[in-house]
């Protein structure tokens, strides 16, 4: 019986430290996604840096007050050193992390795709089910965003036609499938990113996007 005990210990702390870890690199890319996007703005250091945090903690705490579980960014300082860290490798690598676009997306998606695993698990974790871990995992992928990019005085990327809560929605789908067919929790996880991931790589690269929602039709009549 101790031996079982003791392996189960062991899984259960294995599981997290590699959740914590994936928190920790999605914190890093939506942390410099945002800082990247206030530098353009010209904030200064404090704007940029609150920008950057907003991003990465935005999502998990809206995450966290609905499941009614203490707010995960309140119970250790990491989430705030790591945001000023990579304020910091913004200011030391400017003109590389600044100045490119496809800079942004790859941040931008590394963070949507693990934050979306995080939600999910932890709403899980809370004996709720998939449907509405489905739905945390996307407010958790793309709350931030959205946050971050009222801050700068930006139309939401994820209210525009871009795949973006779409891709979470796909992941969070694969993540369902896995789990039904008996997948090991590694494979949901990194299978749900992996799909989000390649989902906004595809609609960059092919150009999709959803359909946009017209109230207005044209009025004007065709010549004759």
């Amino acid at each position: 019986m101790i031996p079982n005990l003791l392996s189960n210990f062991a899984t259960a702390m294995e599981t997290t430290t590699f959740l914590f870890i994936i928190e920790m690199i999605g914190t890093v890319a939506a942390a410099i996604s945002g800082i990247r996007l206030a530098a353009t703005k010209r904030f200064d250091w404090f704007g940029a840096y609150t920008v950057g945090l907003v991003t990465a903690i935005g999502g998990g705490t809206l995450r966290d007050m609905l499941l009614d579980i203490p707010v995960f960014w309140m119970q250790t300082g990491w989430y705030l050193a790591v945001t000023a860290l990579s304020l910091v490798t913004v200011m030391m690598f400017r003109s590389f992390l600044v100045s490119r676009d496809r800079i942004l997306f790859i941040f931008d998606s590394i963070g949507l795709a693990l934050f979306c695993v995080i939600g999910i698990q932890k709403t899980l974790a809370t004996g709720y089910p998939m449907w509405v871990a489905t739905v945390m995992g996307i407010i958790t992928g793309a709350f931030g965003g959205v946050l971050r990019d009222i801050l700068i005085n930006e139309e939401p990327l994820v209210f525009r036609k871009d795949i973006y809560a779409t891709a979470c929605l796909a992941g969070a789908l694969v993540y369902w499938i896995i789990l039904v067919c008996g997948g090991t929790p590694f494979t949901q996880q990194i299978s749900c990113a992996a799909t989000v991931i390649l989902l906004r790589i595809l609609a960059l690269k092919y150009n999709l996007s959803l359909p946009v929602l017209d109230a207005f039709k044209s009025t004007s009549r065709p010549r004759k």
